[in-house]
């Protein structure tokens, strides 16, 4: 017995070192930063914790003990949250949906604007937790009350589960603003990643709801904002690079619409789709849409496979407007409200945000973009991290509270 106790501890270490040389070899391999991304040797480190995290988050899962993103989402939420001087963060339920309401603490004699937050993820991570920095910094610095929205996620809810949260948690919000003390003539909608595709959805659904108070505008941050194309321009560069990998990218995208990891290569190849859908959609996403300076790292034009019958059955999906709000039709999208993009490089879906940034400008619908030459996928949950802070994330929030205060 005094031998088994023994041998347990020092095999469970052994595994452990195991596990993390594993990790750091495979890391080293798979992801590549450029030297163009700031802070690459910071990236480094924080894209070896979070793989490690998804490693053993696979392992537990293998085990039948809890989903790999259940896991890491555990982790994430652990540490305390930080207080922020001059805010007042209330937990709120509208329903059965958890969502946080930050308020400036000084008063105010008139309605303030409001911001509706929807995190990012990918729908399998993020958290109320994970984005209370960046809800707190905004309703400071630009004298807003911002709701964030805590909606279900996948694996276990899967599409529509998370539009349907975000759609019935702003309808209660926008019925209610006079209790929030919120101006009814500046609500804004805003999101990071698919939370900001969220945002996005939502500007498109309210077109045509005179019994709510209109939409003021929508700020998208990098966001994801279709499942159809994955040959794009910023898919062939930034495949590898850290924080949203292809694989991961992929891993997501199955998870939230109820997809095989199977036709991974199949998606790749663009073979998931019949020709006449990428006939119907070029004229919003080919490559054409894009400008040429953000081809020049290595792009290359590559032809589509032929369909793979199999695969479009079960991701036809995809061609659903409120799966994609790329692809919306031209009557909805010209009636939405203003937008501010914002897109980062070193981003595996920066191509969404070019792109449905040429499709408003082209209906006439304004539009104000920044683009962080340096910048890369998920910095706005790093904007209290301490040592793994990235600049970009402040910058990332001051051009937001900009245009906020311009409105």
């Amino acid at each position: 017995m005094m031998i088994i106790a023994l041998i347990l501890p020092i095999a469970a270490c052994v595994f452990s070192l195991g596990v993390g040389l594993w990790v750091f070899c495979n890391q080293l391999v798979t992801e590549y930063i450029p030297t163009g991304i700031e802070h690459p040797l910071k990236l480094r480190i924080f894209s070896y914790i979070f793989q490690l995290m998804m490693t053993w988050g696979v392992i537990f899962e293998k085990l039948g003990l809890c989903h790999r993103t259940e896991f890491v989402s555990f982790l994430h939420d652990l540490p305390p949250l930080k207080k922020h001087p001059g805010v007042v963060v209330t937990d709120l339920r509208f329903g059965t949906i958890p969502v946080k309401l930050y308020r400036p603490e000084t008063p105010s004699n008139s309605p303030r604007p409001g911001v509706i937050f929807y995190h990012g993820g990918g729908t399998v991570l993020g958290s109320l937790k994970t984005h209370n920095g960046f809800c707190a910094h905004l309703c400071k610095k630009s004298d807003s009350v911002v709701l964030a929205v805590g909606y279900r996620k996948s694996p276990k809810y899967k599409f529509p589960g998370m539009t349907i949260d975000c759609v019935a948690a702003t309808i209660h919000f926008l019925k209610s603003l006079d209790v929030y003390g919120v101006d009814p003539a500046r609500v804004i909608v805003c999101g990071d990643s698919m939370g900001a595709g969220v945002a996005a959805l939502i500007c498109q659904k309210f077109v045509n709801q005179p019994d709510l108070p209109k939409i003021r505008a929508q700020v998208l941050i990098y966001a994801a904002l279709q499942c159809l194309d994955f040959q794009s321009p910023s898919y062939q560069q930034n495949r590898n690079i850290p924080l949203l990998t292809w694989d991961l990218a992929f891993y997501c995208f199955c998870c939230h619409l109820d997809i095989s990891l199977s036709w991974k290569s199949t998606v790749e190849k663009g073979a998931h789709l019949p020709p006449e859908v990428w006939e119907k959609y070029r004229k919003w996403l080919g490559p054409e849409n894009i400008p040429d300076r953000f081809k020049k790292r290595g792009y290359q034009s590559r032809p589509l496979e032929p369909v793979n019958e199999d695969a479009y059955l079960e991701m036809k999906i995809v061609t659903d407007w409120s799966c994609s709000p790329l692809i919306t039709e031209d009557d909805i999208v010209s009636q939405v409200p203003e937008a501010f993009i914002v897109s980062c490089e070193y981003d595996l879906v920066r191509d969404n945000s070019l792109l449905y940034k040429k499709r408003l400008e082209d209906l006439g619908v304004p539009v104000t973009w920044h683009h962080i030459e340096n910048g890369i996928h998920g910095v706005l949950t790093n904007i209290e991290k301490g040592f793994f802070h990235f600049p970009s994330s402040i910058r990332i929030l001051d051009v937001t509270v900009n245009f906020l205060k311009g409105l």
